[in-house]
């Protein structure tokens, strides 16, 4: 007879605060040397526009891939407390080092004549130090992102009703200070490294690393650590290979009925019914003559036999595809407005008015944010209730056209940013940027209807799809 599992002490709100406070120091750190990465390979290492918008897309791209094995190890093997640790840290050597590379590639530049040779190799060496600083912050952020939240959830007992409100209250504190974080760093952080040194601006980031490192450590011994119980996608995994591997087996007729039913007694998914699409996949819960059943009667070789409900849920997986592909056009679109749209800033005339206050390049995305910001409380708790009325449904409108409306002001985004671009680029030329080309005379302001309508791209889309994949996938 198995032990019973001792009682969790669940300190919600007691672990809030060193939860919250990390996340904020994290992002403090991060959004505003993430932010303004474009300008620091292009300033500080003379990289050509289109090299660093696409190192930089490469760069956000694999981070996006990264949270996959994050997600994968975490669940599997090290649980979300041993990640979170281990990848803040991988951050904080990131933020510490670059400012140390950057006065070493300038050193580089300023060596004489004579030393051009070991110069040439100082500067591939420190190349090869910037590539490794991008892996460090790709497995930082593949360990911070999948976890974060769902540790916040973990310190909180879901199941009594002080614990689901306590859930609550740490999502609102969480998207709280995250928006103030983001706030602070597209302005702040970003108007000291463009402005004041690149030195201090990077030193600030990696001080706020540390910080959020130390409150992280702090509440070590109040948290509920949840113990790796094996990824959802290890499932998915044995479905697929398990069809595979009986692809040349006979469906019967009645797989409702004749399909291998077993659901853990632990598991937290709904039971979902039998469906006739991807009939494919059924061949993994039929039984042949070779298949082993544990007396408990689950499969004695998952990679060989699959459950009837294990097969459903990859199934899920396989409807929401089309969906995800479709929002591709979406993504192409809006990431153009946090590369290409800094180099229009930095060829925009980007002066205050008539005062001698110049917006960093970098921070012009703060306008996406804010429409954004602005936006979400209006359609909520006006427009939604209004299309109520309307169309007779809880949401207003459905979650597909609520992305699909997203999507299309993607496409008008893309289309009001070439406009722009076509005025910037006939406007008289009142200076010349180092390495870039001729300042426009065209205000910066003009780039502000292009990102607000990301933001609003973004409102519909973005949180859409979140609804959507909830609503969707099994509870896993």
């Amino acid at each position: 007879m198995v032990a019973d599992e001792p009682e969790v002490n669940y300190r919600g709100v007691k672990a809030m605060p060193y939860i919250i406070g990390n996340e904020t120091f994290e992002k403090l750190g991060a959004i505003g040397t993430l932010s303004n990465l474009l300008l620091y390979v292009t300033v500080v290492f003379n990289m050509k526009s289109i090299t660093a918008t696409t190192l930089i897309n490469i760069f956000n791209g694999t981070t996006n891939f990264a949270t996959l094995p994050g997600a994968f190890l975490s669940d599997t093997y090290f649980g979300r407390y041993k990640t979170l640790g281990f990848a803040s840290i991988s951050s904080f050597m990131v933020l510490r080092i670059l400012p140390h590379l950057r006065l070493q590639y300038q050193t580089c530049i300023l060596l004489n004549v004579e030393k051009q040779a070991d110069a040439l190799g100082q500067r591939l060496g420190k190349w090869l130090f910037l590539l490794t600083g991008f892996g460090l912050l790709v497995i930082g952020a593949g360990g911070i992102r999948p976890c974060n939240l769902a540790f916040g959830a973990d310190q909180f007992n879901p199941k009594t009703e002080s614990g689901k409100r306590g859930i609550d209250s740490f999502f609102n504190w969480y998207f709280f200070t995250l928006t103030f974080a983001q706030m602070v760093s597209l302005t702040a952080i970003v108007y000291v490294q463009s402005k004041v040194s690149w030195g201090i601006g990077l030193g600030i980031p990696a001080l706020l690393m540390l910080l959020s490192c130390v409150v992280f450590f702090m509440g070590t011994k109040i948290y509920v650590k949840v113990k790796p119980t094996g990824s959802p996608m290890t499932s998915v995994a044995q479905v697929i290979v398990v069809a595979v591997k009986k692809r040349r087996l006979k469906l019967p007729e009645q797989p409702w009925l004749s399909l291998f039913s077993y659901i853990p007694p632990n598991s937290i998914n709904s039971k979902l019914p039998y469906t006739d699409q991807f009939r494919f996949l059924d061949k993994a819960a039929v039984l042949s003559p070779e298949d082993q059943l544990n007396p408990d009667g689950s499969a004695a070789y998952p990679w060989r036999l699959c459950s009837m409900q294990q097969v459903e849920e990859v199934k899920c997986i396989m409807r929401v595809i089309p969906i995800w592909s479709s929002a591709i056009i979406y993504h192409c679109a809006i990431v153009q407005q946090h590369t290409y749209a800094v180099f229009q800033a930095l060829q925009s005339n980007r002066y205050v008015g008539n005062s001698k206050f110049q917006i960093p390049a970098a921070s012009y995305t703060v306008f996406s944010m804010l429409s954004l910001t602005i936006w979400v409380p209006i359609y909520d708790r006006i427009v939604v209730p209004f299309l109520r009325r309307i169309t007779g449904k809880e949401a207003g409108i459905t979650i597909l056209q609520r992305i699909g409306i997203g999507i299309f002001l993607s496409v008008l985004t893309s289309l009001v940013s070439a406009l722009v671009e076509e005025w910037r680029r006939t406007r008289p030329i009142i200076g010349v940027y180092p390495r870039r080309g001729g300042i426009s005379s065209m205000s910066g302001f003009w780039l502000i209807p292009q990102l607000t309508l990301a933001g609003l791209a973004e409102a519909f889309t973005a949180i859409g799809q979140v609804e959507f994949y909830y609503k969707q996938f099994p509870e896993t």
